[in-house]
């Protein structure tokens, strides 16, 4: 288990601090609505030497201790990377939307997805919304993520709505059989192909997240860097 803290944004009510405790963390891979877009994401990673996955979605169950709002993560070397996601989780006001990044290491994702997702932090903002709130107008979402050097330099690396992804509910349906999500659960929901090649970050450098909500006019941020540990034998 571990205990997570939020900054929550009600659409009708005042915003409230709030700690929900969650228990199992699931990746949702391979999770988009349009075969074809799901395809290029397959082919991206299959450059890298990546197999492509037994079934679409497919659901990795990872340690819940991996979720971190820090604004740091250490890694192993310098072959890891983030993919901006929407994330769900369980808490006592509901099902609360977030934003995150699976980070992922893509050396080891080259002979196992599952122990790729596993070795590395998997980064949250502190901010979330009520699911419920932004349910009717799901598909107007939009996620975006940057990319910053050590150098400084910035550059968009993801952009694009939530619409090319299954709907959160269709997902819970698929992992456990009912429309809702599991109680002390969190679930990522899938994410975008990237503007260019896969990158992968090193010490010094940063990536940025992003979940605009076009219809209520509010977005959700996070930022985080990091930080390499030398691989030794």
């Amino acid at each position: 288990m571990t205990t997570l803290s939020f900054n929550v944004f009600p659409l009708d009510a005042a915003p409230a601090s709030i700690t929900t405790d969650i228990d199992d963390l699931v990746i949702a891979g391979w999770a988009g609505r349009d075969p074809a877009a799901i395809q290029v994401h397959i082919d991206e990673l299959a450059a890298l030497g990546v197999a492509p996955p037994s079934t679409t979605p497919c659901f990795y169950r990872l340690a819940a201790g991996l979720l971190t709002q820090d604004g740091t993560i250490d890694v192993l070397g310098a072959h890891s990377g983030g993919e901006v996601e929407c994330v769900l989780l369980d808490s006592p006001l509901g099902a609360l939307v977030a934003i995150g990044s699976d980070h992922t290491d893509r050396e080891v994702e080259a002979y196992g997805v599952a122990v790729s997702k596993q070795v590395c932090a998997k980064p949250l903002g502190c901010d979330a919304w009520l699911y419920a709130d932004v349910a009717p107008h799901w598909d107007q979402l939009t996620m975006r993520s940057w990319l910053t050097g050590a150098d400084g330099e910035r550059r968009l690396y993801q952009s694009g709505a939530v619409n090319g992804l299954l709907e959160p509910a269709d997902l819970w349906r698929r992992f456990s059989g009912a429309a809702a999500l599991p109680a002390k659960s969190a679930m990522f929901g899938g994410t975008l192909a990237v503007h260019g090649a896969i990158a992968a970050m090193s010490s010094g450098h940063a990536f940025e997240l992003e979940l605009h909500d076009p219809v209520l006019g509010r977005t959700l941020k996070h930022c985080y860097s990091v930080a390499s540990l030398p691989v030794v034998a």
